[in-house]
């Protein structure tokens, strides 16, 4: 945990994450000029951007680089003490191997349960609860878009405004159904996503779809018997709802918006009768991710969601966290804090599975840095992955989610995903996530339609700038005015009253809803 820095803008700031570090981050907003004279003695041999790191001592060609107290690269060269570190200067380690991992070596403490905290939630059928009430209509086609799309908007214009309790109808558009090899191994992850997606627990349990007619993901493939039933018990009997756009009933257009939308009107009166009811903070259900990076990430937003990632499995609720690519370098980290060594296994297993599908590729995991993350001061995806992974706290791994599977248990849990910010949600959706937590500090106004996201810039200066777009400012953190505790309550109490509807985020309230995107690992015809 890095030290408070004085509060002088006008100093040098730097944070040092471990004692072993070897090279330290620039703090300041506006960076260090060449000739600053640092606090532990080095000058600065040239100018050094916020968030990127100095050499604190003269580094050999090969020596290993050290910051969070592990080598994150290489000195391809001579490095003199207090000199830009930077990617161009570093060999990348290779990954670590998945053999020979520790499994279950490490048992958390056990820190007491906390309780009494509760949010006002929708409880559904099958015992979960959704924090937002919403009619989901799921499409099984690519095709039926533009239709669906021109019968939402009847809807939430001549329909919505009669069912105040219903929050919003959004259609679960997507690339997936046809021109796919819907027979290959791996289509099952595109389809169980979509499928669990149907199913979560902010749509209430009402399942309503449109289907073209001739795609090969055919909507009995998509919801077989009994699936429904999983959420619902009064519909398991039910025949599935369909508006299939080719039914020869249709004729024209504006017969098959009729048809949607007359459908639609169905689930919209029912959800409308669900009221909001007092549930423990057992039932949230987190998905936590970062996007658009920086070197603050690891500093200040993450630790602060690690610190609400304990306090949520504390109160007995369920956390999920995810982006394999930005765990792989810390996965020896990871199978150690495993429930048991069949959970470590299963981590093992997810991320060999991935090795496998880059390697298909033609990759590595190097590719998963963006020239965003370079500038924000990362230099390579180790450094990135040390500071992504204390987004999960210190809790014990209690469960393994393969890509598009659906959550089993309570606590924390990994759900194996790409650390694309679009898949990756979309398959937190589809895991049964009803809030999001999304930290960073590049800044993106990612937001989803299914789900509450709560924004949490890493920089003051961010925050400041997109103050209508930030939920939480963890740049406190770095200022040296908030402790990671502090940011870490702040957070689980915001999610609390945002999860109750007292309070809506930034991208709730602009209404910036991203795309759901299928990771789709088969072959495409």
């Amino acid at each position: 945990m890095p030290a408070a820095p004085a509060k002088m803008q006008s100093e040098p700031l730097l944070i040092r994450m471990h004692d072993r570090d070897n090279v330290a981050m620039v703090a300041n907003n506006a960076g260090l000029p060449a000739g600053t004279v640092l606090a532990t003695g080095q000058i600065l041999q040239g100018t050094i951007a916020q968030g990127h790191k100095v050499a604190l001592l003269d580094l050999k060609k090969n020596d290993a680089v050290l910051r969070y107290g592990v080598a994150i690269g290489y000195a391809i060269e001579d490095i003199a003490a207090g000199s830009w570190v930077h990617e161009r200067l570093l060999r990348m380690p290779d990954a670590r191997s998945l053999d020979e991992l520790p499994l279950a070596t490490i048992k958390p403490l056990a820190l007491p349960a906390l309780e009494g905290f509760t949010f006002e939630g929708y409880r559904n059928p099958d015992g979960s609860v959704g924090t937002r009430n919403i009619l989901a209509i799921t499409q099984t086609v690519q095709c039926v878009a533009g239709v669906t799309a021109f019968a939402l908007q009847r809807i939430k214009t001549e329909l919505l405004p009669n069912f105040p309790n219903v929050d919003d109808v959004v259609a679960l558009e997507h690339g997936y159904g046809c021109g796919v090899a819907i027979d290959a191994p791996d289509a099952i992850v595109p389809i169980r996503t979509l499928r669990n997606i149907s199913l979560n627990p902010n749509f209430g349990g009402e399942v309503m779809v449109v289907s073209l007619g001739c795609e090969k993901l055919q909507p009995e493939r998509l919801l077989p018997p009994g699936s429904i039933a999983l959420i619902d018990q009064r519909q398991s009997a039910q025949a599935l709802d369909v508006v299939c756009l080719q039914d020869a009933a249709h004729v024209g257009f504006l017969s098959m918006i009729d048809s949607i939308v007359r459908q639609a009107e169905k689930h919209l009166q029912r959800l409308n009768a669900r009221r909001r009811e007092t549930v423990s903070a057992s039932e949230l259900v987190v998905g936590v991710q970062c996007g658009g990076s920086d070197a603050f990430s690891g500093v200040t937003a993450n630790p602060a969601v690690g610190f609400c990632t304990d306090l949520l499995v504390r109160a007995g609720a369920s956390v999920i966290f995810s982006e394999t690519t930005e765990v792989r370098d810390g996965i020896d980290l990871l199978t150690a804090r495993a429930a048991t060594p069949e959970v470590a296994q299963a981590m093992i297993r997810e991320m060999a599975w991935y090795d496998a599908y880059l390697q298909r590729g033609g990759v590595d995991r190097s590719a998963n840095t963006t020239p965003g993350n370079k500038s924000g001061g990362l230099s390579n995806i180790v450094e990135k992955a040390m500071g992504s992974i204390v987004k999960s706290g210190n809790a014990a791994i209690t469960g393994v989610l393969a890509p598009g599977e659906k959550l089993k248990s309570k606590g924390l849990t990994f759900a194996a995903t790409p650390a694309s910010d679009f898949i990756c949600g979309t398959l937190q959706v589809a895991a049964g996530m009803n809030l999001h937590v999304f930290t960073t500090g590049r800044g993106t106004p990612y937001g989803l339609a299914e789900v509450p996201v709560i924004k949490v810039a890493t920089r003051s200066d961010l925050a400041r700038r997109w103050h209508d777009l930030m939920d939480v400012n963890a740049g406190t953190i770095a200022d040296g005015s908030a402790t990671i505790e502090e940011v870490g309550w702040e957070l689980f109490r915001l999610m609390l009253e945002v999860a109750s509807g007292r309070k809506k985020t930034w991208a709730e309230h602009w209404k910036l809803h991203n795309a759901l995107v299928l990771f789709n690992p088969a072959p495409v015809t």
